[in-house]
Order: C-alpha cells, then sequence, then structure tokens
C-alpha cells in the first residue's frame, strides 16, 4: 500500500490516533525547522486542536478551545486567525470551503491540490492528495495555471453505513 493509500483514509479506518497525531505534529515541526520558521506555541496549540481528530473544526471551536485552555488570559479571535494563516500558507492544514472550517494536513508542508471525502453523518474528513488528478492536467493542456483548487466530495463513510443498516 503506497503512502497516499494508507494516509488519504485514516479518517475512516480505525488507528492508534495518539501516534497519528505525534506523527503529524512531528511532521509539521519538520517542516517549520526545514523552512527556518516558527511554530510558535500558540500556532502549535492551534495545531494540536486541529489534530485531536478528524473533523473539521472552525476559527470559533478553535478560539473556544483555546479559551477553556487558558488560565486567565482571554485569547482575542485576530489571534487565532493569524495562525491559522501561518498554518495554511505552510500546507499544515486545509481549509474545508464548503464547512468553513479548517482540518490539519495528512502530508504536512505539500502545497498541491487536495480532495477531502466528507462523510455527512460523523462529518470525519479524509484527504487524498491529489497532485497528478485528471482534471489538473486536463487544466494544465488547455494552457490553464491553476493557483487553488480544492475538491470537496459528501457522502457517507462505510462505519456511518454499517450503523445506518
Amino acid at each position: 500500500m503506497s503512502r497516499e493509500n494508507k494516509s488519504s483514509n485514516i479518517a475512516f479506518r480505525k488507528h492508534d490516533h495518539r501516534r497519528c497525531q505525534r506523527q503529524l505534529l512531528s511532521a509539521a515541526r519538520q517542516v517549520c525547522e526545514t523552512r527556518k520558521l516558527r511554530l510558535t506555541s500558540r500556532r502549535r496549540q492551534v495545531l494540536e486542536i486541529l489534530l485531536a481528530s478528524h473533523q473539521p473544526l472552525g476559527a470559533y471551536d478553535i478560539l473556544a478551545e483555546l479559551n477553556r485552555a487558558a488560565d486567565a488570559e482571554r485569547i482575542a479571535p485576530p489571534i487565532v486567525y493569524r495562525a491559522l494563516e501561518f498554518l495554511l500558507v505552510e500546507g499544515l492544514i486545509h481549509r474545508i470551503e464548503s464547512r468553513n472550517a479548517f482540518i490539519s494536513c495528512v502530508h504536512p508542508g505539500h502545497q498541491c491540490a487536495a480532495q477531502f471525502l466528507i462523510c455527512r453523518d460523523c462529518e470525519q474528513v479524509a484527504e487524498i492528495e491529489n497532485g497528478d488528478s485528471g482534471l489538473l492536467a486536463q487544466a494544465d493542456n488547455i494552457g490553464f495555471a491553476v493557483d487553488h483548487a480544492v475538491v470537496e466530495i459528501t457522502g457517507v463513510c462505510a462505519q456511518c453505513q454499517k450503523h445506518g443498516e
């Protein structure tokens, strides 16, 4: 099984999620170190919140989680938005356009287009990297320069289908 096949459907299969979180956080740290960027404690906290599950979270959900964890200081929305912007630009998270929410990237640091399978029942999201998708190849063939591509496919995952029977 290729790396893409193993990691792209991880949200929809049983796995050691703690290990998953550690690996993705470690990969994110490595990306930042290689690029000589600072993964500040606030950026790391936002990423850890997104790594907690394979469900997308909105900026205000992240803000609420940060404020729950903060002792006395109240964190303002711009702080979360700045952290999210950094994580997006560096390819450590993705924005799920249809949900106006964010999810951690299963291939930290990659800047290519992505496809997402979104379960409408459990709201888990699986990322499928598609750097060589037919759609992008067609765009290239006609001379169209793609600068941003996100494909979101909604349906029902196998686990939810079993529960629905």
